[in-house]
């Protein structure tokens, strides 16, 4: 039996990620405190001042909507784990799985506008099949055709194992 394996991981973007969010966190207390100052004091954007609050604010929760930033694959052994976890820990609780490759029924990734998911579908006792969740958003395109090319690689070889 052929070996396929591979290891996945965006951790070392972390720093960036977090460059990021606090880039958003400042722009949005600059554009709160610029809409105050041009409210009380100087009155010179008018109606426009709002924007101020609007744009980083939209910024902000288009980066949280994309999901957990941080996403971890690997196929090494007879196991695959997978971990999904956001940069600021309060926020979302990190995902951690790890199952047997023969579990692995198949998956599907959605792409919608600026979000990207992978539904991981695995064989259970309980239940027949549990269906996975991982939040894909931050990968790359090749850290995304990678991924699917290794989950082929199973589930191609969970499929002539079945039959």
């Amino acid at each position: 039996m052929q070996k396929y394996t591979m290891r996945l991981s965006n951790r070392k973007k972390a720093p960036v990620y977090n460059f990021f969010n606090t880039l958003l966190l400042i722009m949005l207390s600059a554009g709160i405190t610029g809409f105050i100052l041009d409210k009380m004091r100087f009155n010179i954007l008018e109606g426009k001042s709002y924007l101020l609050i609007i744009i980083p604010l939209v910024l902000l929760i288009i980066f949280y909507l994309n999901g957990r930033q941080i996403f971890e694959y690997d196929s090494d052994g007879e196991a695959l784990h997978f971990k999904n976890r956001n940069i600021i820990p309060f926020l979302n609780k990190p995902l951690s799985d790890e199952f047997p490759k023969y579990k692995l029924i198949k998956y599907e990734v959605v792409s919608v506008l600026f979000l990207r998911r992978l539904y991981v579908t695995i064989s259970s006792k309980n239940s027949g099949s549990t269906i996975l969740t991982y939040e894909t958003s931050y990968l790359t395109r090749k850290e995304a055709n990678d991924l699917k090319i290794s989950l082929n690689k199973v589930v191609n070889a969970n499929k002539e194992k079945r039959h």
